[in-house]
């Protein structure tokens, strides 16, 4: 996969450590870990979509939430995701491509904000289920 002029997005998962942590070492998932691991290993920039903090690059300490956006409602997802948006302008300035790794709840109000503003966004495991992201993640490391 090529990421060239590319920054990456990976959200949050529910599993987490106990402990305030940097938040690349935060999300205890085995997706989490796999998609970790993709990214790191192909040295790309990346930052987190978390459901409480917003935009958190890697190594940001920060303390464990109990905070998603797959139970809450439309309104609450449409302002996290004006504020995700906000939040990227600056990181996206000299580059023309987004890549994310996150569900429809963390993409669906994300993708059209990033396509009007003329950036070209991609998601690799849009259509697939947990096993078979993890099985894709497996074959792209």
């Amino acid at each position: 996969m090529d990421f060239k002029d590319a920054l990456v997005l990976v959200s949050c998962v529910s599993q987490k450590l106990s402990e305030p942590a940097p938040a690349r070492l935060l999300y205890r998932s085995e997706w989490f870990n796999k998609a970790r691991k993709f990214v790191e290993t192909h040295k790309v920039d990346w930052f987190i979509l978390s459901a409480l903090y917003g935009v958190v690059a890697p190594d940001t300490l920060i303390a464990p939430y109990e905070k998603t956006l797959n139970t809450v409602g439309v309104a609450e997802r449409r302002t996290w995701a004006e504020n995700i948006h906000r939040q990227l302008a600056p990181m996206l300035i000299g580059r023309r491509r987004v890549v994310i790794f996150a569900g429809e709840r963390y993409r669906e109000f994300l993708v059209p904000a990033l396509l009007h503003d003329g950036y070209e966004v991609e998601v690799p495991m849009a259509n697939l289920r947990i096993g078979e992201q993890l099985a894709w993640l497996v074959a792209q490391s």
